[in-house]
């Protein structure tokens, strides 16, 4: 074989190990400054208390701060843009539900992103818990009697969306269960649950941090919780298929990605230390308390995860007749 030859499998080999080096060297200092979970929520929502007990947590294990950043609007849009136009140096990350990972991609005709190549996955964070809830002056006490209620008085109820979740509820009730119930957009859940506290619309599907206090209190009629089996925090309430609420045909989820194209050693280290904090029992029962259901993934694992999700939302749209704007 030519020397030549030899020469140049030598400079290539001395570069791929220069690369690698380079890389480790990097994971290893990293981080070097603080380190930003940007949420599509505002504050004082789950998902922000949530992400700041995590943050919390993982401060102590990073040697930097962990800090959260709301950037609320366009259905997580403004928070998942930001984040992809960031550097891909491992600083900067998306905690995004499945609302502008699924909702935005699949019904827009002219998507602002791609949410498998415009993100890096790192970790599933855990899964949402919704609760249907309604407004004490609806005569009914069960689902079944919500339902019924609904057909046999078009029009006459108000229901809440404030996400892709509970927009696709809607239809679904709408549809499956036959029910004239009139759409009331919200730009959030908490001014949703003030407006069925005011008496403005009836019933939607909220979390147990926003709604569970106001069920003890008597303010509000929790009817069925979506889950596969009843919540040891409120196990009173049926499951939606005890309840013989139609199916929601997607999951409801949260998980953190990066930027595109960050190193797989940066990527590896910040999976390690959000999974810790996910271990972390302090952490684990703070969180349990607001009706998440945390639980983490590999990269890989939430990446196979998030194809299988796509599929599963996007038939879920097109069964309930939701199509790209």
């Amino acid at each position: 074989m030519p020397l030549h030859f030899f020469r140049q499998l030598t400079l290539v080999a001395c570069a791929i190990a220069g690369l690698t080096s380079t890389t480790l060297a990097t994971a290893q200092t990293w981080p070097t400054k603080p380190v930003r979970l940007v949420l599509q929520f505002p504050p004082g929502g789950s998902t922000d208390v949530v992400a700041r007990i995590l943050a919390q947590t993982m401060t102590s294990a990073l040697g930097q701060p962990v800090v959260v950043e709301n950037k609320p609007g366009a259905d997580g849009a403004i928070a998942a843009e930001f984040v992809l136009r960031s550097e891909p140096d491992g600083h900067t990350y998306f905690l995004a539900s499945n609302t502008p990972m699924m909702q935005v991609p699949l019904l827009k005709k002219n998507p602002p992103y791609d949410p498998i190549k415009s993100f890096t996955p790192v970790s599933l964070v855990g899964r949402y818990i919704y609760v249907l809830v309604s407004s004490p002056s609806v005569p009914a006490n069960t689902a079944a009697e919500l339902i019924a209620y609904g057909r046999n008085n078009p029009g006459k109820l108000n229901y809440g969306s404030y996400s892709g979740v509970t927009q696709l509820m809607h239809t679904k009730l709408k549809d499956d269960a036959k029910m004239d119930i009139n759409l009331i957009p919200y730009k959030g859940e908490g001014p949703t649950i003030n407006d069925i506290l005011g008496g403005h619309v009836q019933f939607t599907f909220a979390t147990p941090a926003s709604s569970q206090a106001h069920v003890k209190d008597g303010k509000l009629k929790a009817l069925a919780i979506l889950l596969p089996k009843r919540s040891p925090m409120m196990p009173e309430i049926p499951t939606a298929a005890e309840a013989g609420l139609p199916p929601l045909g997607a999951d409801t989820w949260a998980a953190l990605f990066g930027p595109a194209n960050m190193p797989p050693a940066i990527t590896t280290r910040m999976n390690e230390a959000l999974n810790a904090a996910i271990a972390n029992p302090d952490a684990r029962e703070k969180i349990a308390r607001l009706g998440f259901d945390l639980g983490g993934s590999t990269p890989a694992e939430l990446a196979e995860f998030m194809q299988v999700q796509l599929k599963g939302w996007a038939k879920a749209f097109a069964d309930s007749g939701m199509k790209p704007e």
